[in-house]
């Protein structure tokens, strides 16, 4: 290659940078111009929303300024406002305690001015009290003179016919106040004792009958009792196997069902039982279940009538025989093992001591005790309630009569009403109205020690005179 083409080829290459270089600057300087406008066009917006912002921060600044001055001049006027009520109070204030002032000043001046005056009708009083005093003993030296007598003895003397008048005059009260309160008393339960049994509806019969035969011959008793007891073994075996589960199902549902009739609620399990099982107990001939039932109803009406816990009183009266149906034997009196009982099973005190007390055993701590006690004495004694034997029945009656006619005086004696009264006739002749009030008294004594019954027995005692003309 010649020189000349080297410098062609330098030559080429010197002028192919230079154009590419004024190419870049060319387009270098457009894009500068460009961004200058750009910058220019962005900083002119940039101004006109930085005024914008600003005209509203002043905007914004100028109403929260007007605001809070607004809340702060509402502030002062509220504590002007009390400043100046209680400017006013303090005024009222002053003004009320000066025109205390003023008014204790007058009465103080007027209390002043009283005492003074007091105090000289005292120191007058005073000289008039030792004056009379002075008069009065001069008089009762007089009286004691002329009467004989001194200060002293005539008031003792006065003192004592005081005494014995007042104590006359109360004894009279008290006695009238007592017959009145009694007469009262006895009107009321009797009121309430027959509005309680005419309340309770019941039958007069009882479920069992208690009739007493006698075997004479030993052939019939073998041959009921079987070859060397085989009747009763099979008795004891065969049929009280099969019957016993169903009665103890049937004693639980009978307690469950009594207690609801009743209204009686959280009574243990084992007295529902004890309930079921008095189905199948009887005293003297009467259904105990169906005696305990009518004794919670009779105490829960005489409870209602007496303003006392109804529900707790049907609840003593039902479980107050509980006792009459042990498990096993007992020689505990069926109404302390009774209160045993409802104790261990958490009964309340109340109905404890209602059935232990029932027949007197230990001492009444309750009102629905003495409740408990009459109303089991009328479900007891109410005619038809009760079967006895017929032979024992008739002993008894002839036995109250017996013991009237052991007394001299006495003409004819007739138990009635079951054996529950016995009316003595005697000759007026013999015996006169003391005697009579007396005869008896002795004669319910001697059936009280000599005899054994239930309930109570009245003793009448008839004394009659006959005065008889004919007109003819």
């Amino acid at each position: 290659m010649d020189f000349i083409t080297i410098i062609g080829i330098v030559l080429g290459i010197a002028l192919g940078f230079g154009i590419a270089k004024f190419l870049e600057k060319s387009n270098v300087s457009n894009l500068i111009k460009n961004a200058k406008k750009e910058a220019a066009s962005i900083l002119k917006d940039a101004k006109t929303e930085a005024e914008s912002i600003k005209k509203d921060k002043i905007l914004q600044a100028k109403e929260k300024f007007l605001e809070l001055k607004a809340e702060h001049e509402q502030v002062i006027l509220s504590r002007d406002k009390k400043i100046a009520e209680a400017e006013k109070r303090t005024r009222d204030k002053e003004s009320q305690v000066s025109s205390e002032l003023a008014k204790n000043k007058k009465l103080n001046d007027e209390f002043e001015e009283k005492l003074v005056d007091y105090n000289t009708r005292i120191e007058f009083l005073d000289k008039k009290q030792q004056e009379i005093e002075k008069l009065h003993r001069s008089q009762v030296e007089q009286l004691e003179v002329i009467s004989g007598l001194s200060a002293e003895e005539a008031k003792n003397q006065l003192v004592e016919s005081l005494k014995a008048e007042a104590k006359t005059a109360a004894m009279s009260f008290i006695q009238n106040a007592m017959e009145e309160a009694k007469m009262t008393a006895q009107q009321e339960a009797k009121k309430v004792i027959i509005n309680t049994i005419q309340r309770v509806g019941t039958e007069e019969a009882v479920e069992n009958c208690v009739s007493v035969f006698n075997i004479e011959s030993d052939d019939v008793k073998g041959r009921i009792i079987g070859r060397e007891g085989r009747n009763i073994r099979a008795l004891e075996e065969e049929v009280v196997a099969k019957t016993q589960k169903q009665i103890e199902e049937e004693i639980i549902e009978v307690g469950k069902r009594t207690v609801i009739d009743l209204g009686i609620h959280g009574l243990h399990p084992e007295l529902i039982k004890v309930v079921g099982r008095m189905k199948y107990r009887s005293s003297y001939g009467q259904n105990l279940l169906q005696h305990s039932r009518e004794v919670a109803n009779l105490c829960g009406i005489m409870a209602a009538e007496l303003g006392l816990n109804v529900k707790l009183a049907k609840r003593a009266g039902l479980l107050h025989d509980i006792g009459k149906v042990p498990e096993t034997e007992s020689e505990l009196p069926h109404a302390i093992l009774g209160m045993q009982w409802a104790e261990k099973y958490g009964e309340k005190d109340e109905v404890c001591n209602a059935i232990g007390a029932h027949h007197d055993e230990i001492e009444m701590k309750y009102l629905i005790s003495p409740l408990v006690q009459v109303c089991d004495a009328i479900s007891g004694a109410r005619p038809g309630a009760r079967r006895q034997v017929l032979d024992s029945y008739i002993q008894r009656l002839k036995d109250l009569e017996d013991i009237a006619y052991g007394f001299n005086g006495v003409k004819n004696a007739y138990a009635i009403q079951a054996g529950r009264e016995l009316r003595v006739i005697v000759e007026s002749e013999k015996v006169n109205d003391e005697m009579a009030a007396s005869l008896s008294f002795e004669i319910s004594q001697k059936i009280q020690t000599e005899m054994t019954y239930p309930g109570q027995v009245k003793v009448t005692v008839i004394r009659e005179t006959r005065a008889v003309n004919i007109a003819k």
